[in-house]
């Protein structure tokens, strides 16, 4: 479920709507960790509403389950004729 939070979109419950107690957030620097690239690409994800965050202060926290959805619909395979 997600709501509108200003510019940004934030998250209330992960996919599987799991109670937010059990949903694991991932920092912006984690993130790019994860997903090997820089943390401006992260951001630039955040705000284009392409990966869900909620904001803490001056910083964004991602659920990891969105981090994995995302990347799962992402995926480039490979295609066989």
């Amino acid at each position: 479920m997600a709501v509108e939070c200003g510019r940004f979109r934030c998250v209330m419950a992960a996919a599987g709507e799991r109670p937010l107690n059990e949903v694991q957030f991932l920092t912006v620097a984690e993130v790019a960790s994860v997903m090997r690239v820089s943390k401006m690409t992260v951001y630039r994800l955040v705000h284009s509403g392409h990966l869900p965050a909620i904001r803490v202060g001056r910083s964004f926290r991602v659920p990891e389950q969105a981090v994995h959805e995302y990347l799962r619909e992402s995926y480039v395979g490979v295609e066989t004729s």
